[in-house]
């Protein structure tokens, strides 16, 4: 009886150990990539021209201390015109960025990330990217977690006369991220 009640409560141990182990916040665990869908809802002067943006992004995450992660994410976001006097002007661009993530709790963060944004269509000129933001990663396996992120980004440039202007939306990006 001493032996079966020995054997249950290590049994019980380690199925214990591997529940906790998949249910880690995989930010805090290493190099990991993730792939993901963003949508994008224009704002201030540019709502007024732009209607609604998405696309995709890869990001990858290194970590450097307790809770801090180095980001990079490049993507593509393909935003829809609204009709203004007649015309309709569809744009996209490819942002590349780099920051920073810090889980201020095991599966919430909070971060930044600063780069450019390419236009795709001619004679368009690359604007300086800025992206702060907040989200939440769900760890689903051993190796991997489902994130929901949401950010302010925008996309200061100059246009053909010169003048500066500003794309800027809210960003909602649906990822799956896992180890490498």
């Amino acid at each position: 009886m001493k032996k079966l009640i020995l054997l249950t409560a290590v049994a019980g141990f380690f199925a214990f150990s591997n529940v906790n182990a998949q249910t880690k916040d995989v930010g805090m665990t290493g190099t990991k990539l993730g792939i993901g869908a963003d949508f994008a809802f224009p704002m201030g002067d540019y709502g007024d021209f732009a209607d609604f943006g998405y696309g995709g992004s890869l990001g990858v995450q290194f970590p450097v201390a307790s809770r801090l992660n180095i980001t990079g994410s490049a993507g593509y976001l393909s935003f829809k015109s609204k009709e203004v006097a007649g015309v309709t002007v569809n744009s996209a661009a490819i942002p590349v960025k780099a920051g920073a993530r810090f889980f201020v709790a095991e599966n919430f963060y909070i971060g930044g990330e600063l780069g450019a944004a390419f236009p795709t269509e001619d004679g368009g000129k690359t604007a300086f990217a800025y992206a702060p933001g907040v989200g939440i990663e769900f760890p689903v396996a051993d190796n991997g977690a489902i994130e929901l992120g949401a950010r302010y980004e925008g996309w200061s440039s100059k246009n053909s006369l010169d003048q500066s202007f500003a794309k800027s939306f809210l960003g909602l990006r649906l990822a799956y991220n896992f180890g490498l």
